[in-house]
């Protein structure tokens, strides 16, 4: 199991959530009806955002009903597969007579979960579509496709689960989308919460009324002891932890490179990412470690090492000195920022991103106070790791054997002080329940200077 149920399956979304460049009315949470709708709460109560139920009801073919021509939402919005109906052979007063059944019942139900209240406003927004899981993708998509009809200038679909490959291809009807895990052997959304009893119309109401309420509130103060609170944690962190966020260009050589920098008040320490082959700045898992080093009170820097144009050609990728070179200039780009000057810098590396980590650290030295590597290849650095003078981890997957075998080879080629990090059951990518977690944990440890706490060092 993933998640104990759908509420902490939005803690852990709203989480990974948190560096969303938001500004409350800027963005907009709305819960697909109705398993959605306790998942997006949470997202909306940690981003402080309205939040609104997304009604979208699915056109059958009438002789399949469970495949869908198409869908309808609020405000006169209906989506169709053009394909579908034609290959239905269905008729447009047919098709009218559906659509006019499906639009009665979404009516109903926005009259008993909104009551009175008009839907939210979208035009001009950010709207973040929040499901409990994606098994197909259809309805969650008709969704985004009419939030955008309805005027929202930037759409993101977010889920806690979907199945493996899910999210990785560009899609048409979200400008971002955002997934915490893609496990393999995917059947239902279901498999993967403890709790998944079906949502009840009187929580959707609650859920609502609940965003309201909240809404008419002040916002939290650090006087007042409530800023920074995670939605139902039951913990208060200080107002220094929460981090500011801000979206930089880097200047490097010719060109200038996208990157969003995360920096808690009273930061002494900046994490440089690096990411591997075929990712970007974007990675859900590098995003998912950075949020936990911003919580930890560590500022994080994600860019990209590549332009759009370079990445296209797969000789860059793998072009380690690039690569290197380019977090060499992103290192001495940011010490000269106001936000870098002071603060110690460390890395953390995935993949390939952490042989350009390790080769950066060899070249700048005393500059680089800490890197960790993230199921990386050290070995394409390998003539670099005797100048490397930063604190190194290497957090490597137990089932991911060949990685396992090149980082302990690699270990000894480096001479400062180094510690090889084993999580069981973990594969290459660190998919699996509560592996990531552990590498985010690892990470903070070894970048707050504490000692590795995890059960398979070496």
């Amino acid at each position: 199991m993933l998640f104990t149920d759908r509420v902490d399956a939005g803690r852990k979304l709203a989480e990974y959530l948190a560096p969303l460049p938001v500004a409350n009315q800027d963005v907009i949470v709305l819960g697909l009806a109705r398993g959605g709708m306790p998942v997006a709460a949470q997202v909306a109560d940690a981003l402080r955002a309205p939040l609104d139920v997304c009604l979208v009801r699915k056109l059958g073919v009438p002789s399949q009903p469970e495949l869908g021509m198409g869908a309808v939402a609020e405000e006169g919005v209906v989506v169709l597969n053009d394909h579908v109906v034609r290959a239905s052979g269905i008729s447009r007063a047919a098709l009218e007579g559906i659509e006019r059944r499906e639009r009665e019942l979404l009516e109903r139900r926005a009259r008993r979960y909104r009551g009175e209240r008009p839907p939210v406003e979208l035009g001009g927004r950010t709207v973040v579509v929040v499901d409990d899981g994606i098994a197909t993708g259809s309805t969650a998509r008709a969704a985004c496709r009419a939030v955008r009809d309805r005027g929202a200038a930037r759409v993101v679909l977010a889920v806690p689960v979907a199945p493996a490959g899910w999210g990785k291809e560009p899609d048409p009807d979200a400008d971002e989308v955002i997934c915490l895990h893609n496990p393999v052997g995917f059947m239902a959304v279901g498999q993967f919460y403890a709790n998944f009893s079906q949502t009840t119309d009187e929580e959707v109401v609650e859920c609502l009324d609940r965003a309201v309420a909240r809404r008419s509130e002040p916002p939290p103060t650090a006087e007042a002891g409530t800023a920074g609170t995670r939605p139902g944690s039951g913990s208060t962190r200080s107002a220094e932890s929460v981090p500011t966020h801000s979206d930089i260009d880097l200047p490097v050589e010719t060109a200038r490179l996208p990157g969003h920098l995360s920096l808690p008040a009273g930061a002494e320490r900046i994490v440089v990412f690096a990411h591997g082959s075929g990712s970007s700045r974007h990675s859900p898992r590098n995003r998912f470690v950075a949020t936990a080093l911003n919580r930890a009170g560590l500022g994080t820097l994600l860019f990209d090492l590549l332009t759009e144009s370079e990445a296209r050609g797969r000789s860059n990728v793998f072009d380690i000195e690039l690569l290197a070179r380019r977090l060499i200039d992103v290192t001495r780009g940011l010490r000269e920022r106001p936000e870098g000057k002071g603060r110690t810098v460390g890395y953390f590396g995935a993949s390939t991103g952490a042989a350009a980590a390790l080769w950066a650290a060899a070249e700048l030295g005393d500059d680089v106070g800490a890197v960790v590597s993230r199921g990386g290849r050290p070995d394409l650095a390998e003539a670099h790791l005797p100048a490397v003078t930063a604190r190194t981890l290497l957090i490597v997957g137990g089932n991911d054997h060949v990685v396992l075998e090149l980082n302990n080879r690699a270990r000894t080629f480096l001479r400062c002080e180094s510690r090889l990090e084993v999580v069981p059951g973990a594969g290459h990518l660190f998919e699996e329940p509560g592996t990531l977690d552990a590498v985010a944990d690892l990470a903070r440890d070894w970048f707050l200077g504490r000692p590795a706490a995890g059960a398979n060092g070496h």
